[in-house]
This record gives structure tokens, sequence and C-alpha cells, in this order.
């Protein structure tokens, strides 16, 4: 009973969250003129312009963004029985960093179409695709699952230190288009990157959805797993795959958001009283929906000259969460 009167109250706060996050912005809009433009019977072509084609994109975003980095985070802490690994920790971040990169910084002839928008997912895509390749080739052959988080570790730190490079010998102009990449936004998402992002992330939710039990049985340790007849080296590629299209789409398309990641998985234990992924993974989704709904109100707030950067607000909420856990941890 209380599992369920907890969904429901997160399913509320989605919803309520959800139009909050398209009520606010630079220009205020009344709920019920939202309501009307989303049920098509608003004639104001403005409302629908800023609803339609700007807030209510971005709000999806944000829900799918969210949903995404929650589950890779829950992949990788129960894959590494570590409670402060995140969907970073495979250099699939890294790796979309590296494309956006080499895109933006490696060469200042391209034309701005290509270093904008679409390009740049592109090469984030791309980048992603590749740290993938690199991790899967080395998950078959090693068999230590902390080895591998190591090796992980260890390409995210090769990317970030060819950015480094490229970032030392960057023209001011590439260079401010890459570090505002870094800060992450939900508004460069419209309709038709929306038609690519969401099979992506819904793809690798169904994956994460399928391994439920095999998740369950893995918390028991790796030996207790094989001897119930679970294939930990499939089950592992699996995670590896999903965590990738998780993290490597929603970073492509939004920019590295740190944080939700690492911590919704907690908040959603912490909620539930509970490890079973059974729970644990659709409570996780709605929590990491919720905070980066929220995070993108707090970024639009009055006051603020523009828009905030959402990197920036979700490690505000998300830097107090991860000390409490260590701390909660030593006790």
């Amino acid at each position: 009973m209380r599992t369920q009167l907890l969904f429901l109250i997160l399913f509320v706060l989605l919803i309520v969250a959800f139009f909050i996050d398209v009520m606010v912005g630079s220009a205020h809009l009344p709920l019920a003129d939202i309501w009307k433009v989303i049920m098509g019977g608003s004639d104001s072509v403005i409302y629908q312009e800023i609803v339609l084609n700007h807030r209510l994109p971005k709000a999806i975003t944000a829900i799918l963004a969210g949903a995404s980095l929650s589950v890779a985070g829950v992949l990788m802490q129960t894959l590494f029985h570590n409670p402060l690994a995140g969907p970073d920790v495979l250099g699939v971040t890294s790796g979309s960093s590296l494309g956006v990169a080499l895109l933006t910084l490696g060469s200042s002839t391209l034309p701005i179409w290509l270093v904008s928008s679409w390009g740049q997912v592109i090469a984030a895509s791309i980048g992603a695709a590749l740290i993938l390749l690199l991790v899967v080739v080395v998950a078959i052959r090693v068999p230590q699952t902390t080895s591998l988080l190591i090796i992980g570790m260890m390409f995210g730190y090769f990317a970030g230190a060819v950015v480094s490079i490229l970032q030392s010998s960057s023209n001011p102009d590439t260079l401010k288009l890459f570090i505002t990449w870094t800060f992450g936004s939900l508004a460069s998402v419209g309709w038709a990157q929306m038609a690519v992002m969401a099979p992506v992330v819904i793809s690798g939710m169904v994956i994460a959805l399928l391994l439920q039990k095999s998740l369950n049985i893995l918390l028991l340790g790796k030996n207790y797993a094989a001897g119930l007849g679970i294939s930990v080296f499939k089950l592992r590629l699996w995670v590896i795959v999903a965590t990738a299209l998780l993290a490597g789409v929603s970073t492509a398309f939004t920019g590295p958001i740190a944080f939700v990641g690492i911590t919704m998985p907690h908040v959603a234990r912490g909620l539930f009283r509970t490890s079973n992924h059974r729970i644990i993974l659709p409570a996780s989704i709605l929590c990491g929906a919720i905070i980066l709904l929220l995070c993108d109100c707090v970024s639009q707030l009055p006051g603020f000259q523009g828009t905030l950067p959402i990197n920036a607000v979700t490690s505000l909420f998300g830097a107090p969460i991860i000390v409490w856990i260590i701390v909660k941890n030593r006790g």
C-alpha cells in the first residue's frame, strides 16, 4: 500500500512539475491558456509558438534526460556495487564531449551550420559510440568488473586530456561555443531532434526493465548469480549497452548534465526503502524526470539575467546529496 501511494505521489508531482516548467519563462503564461494550446483550442499564434515549439519540447526533453540518466545511474551502481557510480563512469559522456570538442575546436574553417545543432549531436553520438565499442571490447577480454571500471575511467581521462589540449589551442569564438555546450541545455531539442532522442531513450529503458530480475540476483554477488544460471558476462554487456544508449543520447542532445544519474537512484531507494529493481527502476525514472523539471524551473526564475546553465543548477541540488550519501555510508 505504501509503495503504491508513493508512486501515485511521484506521478502527481511529475504532472505538477511538468506544467510549472511549461508556465515558467521570460513570458508568464496562465495555466488555462497553456491547457487551451495543448488541447488545440487556442487562437493565439504567439501562445502556440511559445508552448508548442519551445516550452513543451523542452519539458519533454527534461523528462527524457532526467529519466535516462537516473536509470543509467541505477545500472552502473548495481553493476559495480558502488553507490557513487554514475552513468559517466564508462567514459561514454567523455566520448560525447570529445566528439563535440573535435568538431567545434578542431577546425575553425567549418561552416557555422555544421558546428551547431545537428552537427554537435552527430559528433557527440559518434564520440559516445566509439567509446562504447572500446568498452565492449575491453568487457569481452577483461572479466573483472573492477578492472572495467578503472579502464572506463581511464578512457574518460584520456578524452578529457584531448579536450583540454584542443581548448588550449582554439580561438575564443569556437572555445565559447564548446563551453556553452558543456553548460547543458534542454532548449536545444526541438520536435525533429525529439523524433530521434525519444526512441533511443525508450529502447534503453526497455532493455533496463527487461533486466530487472537478473539485476536483483546480481545484487547478491556474481558467484550467486552464476550459480542460478545467470550469464554474468551477457548481463554485463547488456547493462553496458543500455547505459551507453541512455547516457550517450542524453549527453548528445542536451550536453553533459551532472549529478542526476548519481543521486536520483539513492533518492528512490531512500523513499521506497528497498533495492528491488522492479521498484527502483520506475521510481528512478519518476525521480529523475521530476528533479530535472524542477531544475529547469529554477534556471528560469525571475531575477536571473537570462537562463542559468542547467548543469550548474543540477550540481547545486546534487552535491549536498552526494555528501549525505558519503556521511551516511561511513556511519
